[in-house]
């Protein structure tokens, strides 16, 4: 990677393969699991290891060694790093390290989202070639708008990594703004209302037309315009959680990866998934994390449990294939 002395970017490598080419690619070699590292302080007591830099450091490089070389993406929660201050970010730019030389793609769970030169210095720490965080692909939320996502967008489309948009997640806390349908420009607001009054429950409802769309299925859209004409698929993908009562959006046009985390202990199954993503499953990458840690501390218990959901889920006809 180098940079461009006129506009201090990063400018990509001429042979860097696109994100959604390598994601294809390693679903087809390794199966459609994504698996995290979060290494909450209860997570750490269940493997008898202390909260300590050096338990964080013991549970993630454990947990890398086991799942790096077993699963197509690998996705550490930054927060339970970020908690032991510049140790654990040191811990993390470790395990990031171990997994991407086990040949897992990393998805770093982040939810970053801001204006300006503070969302571009966001998105050169994560996305920039020679950073050391750097990893393939971050989650970001577009709470500020989607737009105010564009420096994260554009250094992934330079530099071949990919990004992960909050679109439907499944707290309980979610709907109000996700399902919230936005004015129209130049005032006006004739469908807002209470977001459960206007639920878009079907793909008809959701794809209608002018500005009368959710938040949601806006920050979807704006995901598929980003990916048109990639192949096999884009490299922007979006967030939607797998244990949702329905979807009531259209993803018949994004083209792009669908991380659907609370796969596993968090109630996700293979029927929620054909539930809730139907004809899209295929672009479906379900996370789960509790279900395939609990198997530690072991390495190869660990690879295993991993392997055992990774298959559940390509019998099932989950992920590109």
């Amino acid at each position: 990677m180098t940079v461009d002395a006129a506009s201090n970017q990063p400018t990509p490598s001429p042979n860097r393969v696109s994100f959604g080419a390598r994601l294809a690619d390693a679903v087809r070699q390794r199966g459609p699991l994504c698996v995290g590292i979060d290494p909450h302080p209860q997570l750490l007591r269940d493997w008898d290891l202390p909260v300590t830099v050096d338990g964080l450091k013991r549970f993630a490089l454990d947990a890398a060694d086991g799942l790096g070389p077993t699963c197509s993406v690998v996705k550490p929660q930054s927060a339970f790093f970020e908690a032991f201050g510049s140790a654990g970010i040191a811990v993390l730019e470790q395990t990031i390290a171990r997994c991407s030389d086990a040949g897992a793609l990393v998805l770093l769970d982040v939810k970053r989202g801001d204006i300006g030169s503070t969302m571009d210095a966001y998105a050169r720490a994560y996305l920039a070639g020679g950073s050391p965080l750097a990893v393939d692909a971050i989650t970001v939320s577009g709470y500020l708008g989607v737009g105010s996502l564009t420096p994260a967008l554009d250094l992934a489309e330079r530099t071949g990594r990919g990004v992960f948009m909050l679109a439907l997640t499944s707290n309980p806390e979610g709907p109000q703004v996700q399902r919230a349908i936005p004015p129209r420009p130049g005032g006006g607001n004739p469908a807002a209302g209470n977001p459960a009054e206007n639920p878009a429950d079907s793909p008809a409802d959701a794809g209608q037309a002018g500005m009368e769309r959710t938040v949601a299925q806006q920050v979807i859209d704006a995901a598929a315009t980003r990916n048109a004409g990639d192949a096999p698929m884009g490299s922007i993908g979006v967030v939607i959680g797998a244990t949702l009562d329905r979807l009531g959006v259209r993803l018949d046009e994004l083209n792009g990866p669908i991380l659907a985390p609370g796969f596993g202990a968090q109630g996700g199954t293979v029927d929620s998934l054909r539930s809730i993503f139907g004809d899209a499953l295929r672009w479906v990458l379900p996370s789960a994390s509790r279900e395939v840690l609990a198997a530690g501390p072991d390495p190869a218990a660990l690879a295993a449990a991993a392997r055992r959901l990774g298959d559940d889920l390509a019998r099932a006809g989950v992920g590109w294939h």
